[in-house]
């Protein structure tokens, strides 16, 4: 239990283990680190083994020389046989979801059933792989931490920011030291990934959906449509959340997950 570090390719990738029970992987996203999680493993860790990553290049972890989502499904892959698991659940919030996505497609049979926080299985429009490359050339001149510091404050829902700033803010002070290379890595894998709607129309897992109503990165609608396609979906609509769902209402978030967990064969 605790932490632990693995070696994929001369890289050290950082992750952690808490509580025993059915194993349950929770994926962070761009721009953060395992941490952000912190309010669902307390929830989580009495009855579920809860693991969580820093993805290659984000926290603890460093960065490997394949980020794309097909390269950080394969770490997750070596984390569940350094761990000699049967099976997981694997959720993954806005970039993690893309990662869970590409796990699901290559290794169905290492899953009970998986999840989307906040994510799509959509590729990227041209409009926002625009936006992506404007991103990268930011980084690439002003650095990593100020463009996390100007960006990562809009993931909040405009309620959030308005009723709880200290939440915002206490984010924004506590945000991981990532290297401009890692950052522009994120982004130009997100631009390459593939669409996989279709993963939902052909899976025979049961799949979670946790989508923030006032998202203003994951259209709310497109989400519902797609949470419509798979033979089991799970769908909770966190109301006052954006982007951050897991801190912007953590209890509710946290149950969401639990109940989906609790009906898992």
């Amino acid at each position: 239990m605790g932490t632990k570090n693995i070696n994929i390719n001369n890289s050290i990738i950082h992750y952690t283990i808490e509580g025993v029970g059915r194993p349950v992987v929770l994926l962070h996203g761009f721009g953060e680190d395992s941490s952000v999680w912190e309010n669902q493993v307390e929830y989580l860790r009495h009855n579920y083994q809860v693991i969580v990553p820093d993805i290659p290049g984000s926290g603890q972890s460093e960065l490997t020389a394949d980020v794309s989502m097909e390269g950080i499904a394969a770490v997750i892959l070596r984390i569940v046989e350094a761990e000699e698991l049967e099976s997981i659940v694997l959720i993954g919030h806005s970039m993690g979801g893309y990662a869970t996505l590409a796990f699901a497609a290559q290794y169905p049979h290492l899953l009970d059933g998986f999840g989307l926080f906040h994510s799509t299985a959509a590729a990227d429009t041209e409009e926002k792989k625009e936006t992506r490359r404007k991103g990268i050339a930011f980084i690439e001149k002003h650095g990593a931490n100020e463009f996390l510091q100007t960006t990562i404050p809009n993931l909040f829902s405009a309620h959030t920011k308005e009723s709880n700033p200290g939440l915002v803010q206490q984010f924004t002070d506590r945000l991981p030291v990532f290297s401009k290379t890692a950052l522009k890595s994120y982004y130009e894998a997100m631009i390459k990934r593939p669409e996989r709607i279709d993963l939902f129309s052909k899976t025979d897992l049961p799949v979670l959906f946790i989508i923030g109503e006032q998202d203003t990165v994951i259209p709310f609608e497109d989400i519902l449509k797609q949470a419509s396609m798979p033979r089991i979906s799970y769908i909770h609509v966190l109301h006052h959340s954006g982007h951050m769902g897991m801190l912007e209402e953590s209890g509710k978030a946290s149950a969401a997950i639990e109940e989906f967990l609790m009906e898992l064969k």
